[in-house]
């Protein structure tokens, strides 16, 4: 099958490697061992990601069970996975919106029961997580107070992540 640099409309060919997704808003997410449309002519790069709802939801259960406290980011990709607005997330978890605005852009850190009110949110309402609520929840005493990035490192093909 012939591919065509979506940059500069030469041909390219696919290969197999990792791919850093800043696409999902969140830093330092490499997904590994994924097919990638590369242009040997102008050196651009797309990725073939197939179950996107499937790595969507995989990122946001990495990312609710993180052993640090929520950055930001985190906060923000976690709102957009629920789909929902800031001030609806904001009624939800009995904030003013200005808040979560300030918690997004890291003017403010997420407190730590703020942090995991989030979480417990996430679970409840992110499609296909609910299964997952008991195991999120069990690690909440784990959660150490200052946030911190760690970068996910997730396998196209299972979907498993560790932490880097």
């Amino acid at each position: 099958m012939k591919h065509t640099c979506s940059n500069c409309g030469s041909e390219a060919h696919v290969e197999r490697g990792n791919y850093v997704f800043k696409e999902s808003g969140l830093k330092r997410v490499v997904l590994q061992g994924i097919e990638l449309i590369r242009c040997p002519k102008c050196g651009n790069e797309d990725p073939i990601i197939p179950r996107m709802n499937d790595l969507m939801r995989a990122l946001a259960l990495a990312t609710v069970s993180k052993p640090y406290r929520l950055t930001g980011e985190e906060l923000r990709f976690l709102r957009k996975y629920l789909g929902i607005t800031a001030e609806q997330f904001a009624g939800l978890l009995h904030v003013d919106k200005t808040t979560i605005s300030k918690w997004e852009t890291n003017d403010d850190p997420v407190g730590e029961q703020s942090d995991r009110l989030i979480r417990a949110t996430v679970v409840i309402l992110g499609e296909g997580l609910q299964a997952s609520q008991k195991q999120t929840v069990e690690k909440f005493p784990a959660i150490k107070s200052k946030p911190r990035h760690l970068g996910i490192q997730m396998d196209a093909k299972t979907l498993a992540y560790h932490y880097a």
